[in-house]
């Protein structure tokens, strides 16, 4: 009984929605790309939208739900040229459009994969508004890093600008690195399964998760509470998508449309 509840769960998630049609019937204009532009547009919003304005929501408010905050998380020193792989999350969302291949079975993935997307924005954008936390460690930032006209200040002072220092826990940024890596490794390694430069490409997408994690906590943008609960959804997300991403990998070619080839 639970595991038929899961998967109904995971259908309603995961299986294409029904505002994929129009897009899905000019999949093939522009030589893909157009459906690459309509991707890239819902992620877009779907993604900032509830981001953004949780964020801004919480800073509003100031209000502290719960601390997460242990005396670790102050002991942990500042490094500022992490401040690169932090912000090096954002390279994952056009590699995800660059390495999704013009077929309609990756097409299907890519649906799925931004439905899962959304739906975890949403589901941490829960916590953010409804057990706020500020993360009130950018004073622990040397002047020497914040002031100047340096690489590091300037980097800093566009996060500092653009994002209040509340959306705590999870991490979205652990989160959405995890998910994307998994989806482009996915991709990369069946579209080039001999290749050692797509070896290699692997290689760096993880050393660069492993310095995103790190660079979350010596960056002060988050506690490690933020990152265990963000590890622990990243990894949950990946297996509740698994299943789908490998029915649509067993589908026939006459299967491959929005329905699975169910007819529905």
């Amino acid at each position: 009984m639970q595991s038929d509840r899961l998967a109904a769960f995971r259908s309603i998630i995961l299986q294409p929605w029904p505002i994929w049609g129009p897009t899905w019937s000019r999949r093939h204009k522009l030589n893909g790309n157009m459906f690459r532009l309509e991707i890239f547009i819902f992620g877009l919003l779907a993604v900032a939208i509830p981001y953004f304005s949780s964020n801004l929501f919480a800073g509003a408010n100031g209000v502290t739900f719960w601390d997460p905050e242990i005396a670790l998380d102050r002991q942990i020193p500042v490094i500022g040229w992490m401040i690169v792989p932090y912000m090096a999350l954002y390279l994952y969302y056009p590699a995800v459009l660059i390495f999704n291949q013009p077929d309609d079975r990756s097409r299907l993935e890519m649906i799925a994969g931004v439905q899962m997307l959304s739906a975890l924005t949403i589901f941490c954008s829960f916590f953010f508004v409804f057990f706020p936390a500020e993360i009130d460690m950018r004073s622990d930032i040397p002047q020497s890093i914040l002031e100047g006209n340096g690489w590091k200040s300037t980097l800093f002072a566009t996060i500092h600008a653009t994002d209040q220092p509340f959306n705590a826990w999870p991490s979205l940024h652990i989160v959405h690195s995890y998910f994307l890596g998994r989806v482009v490794t996915r991709w990369v390694l069946q579209a080039w399964p001999t290749s050692n430069i797509a070896k290699v490409f692997v290689g760096v997408i993880w050393i660069e998760y492993i310095l995103l994690c790190i660079s979350i906590l010596t960056t002060k943008q988050h506690y490690l509470f933020d990152l265990a609960t963000g590890l622990i959804l990243a990894i949950f997300a990946w297996r509740f998508i698994l299943p789908i991403m490998e029915q649509i990998a067993n589908l026939t070619d006459d299967q491959l449309d929005l329905n699975y080839g169910s007819g529905k």
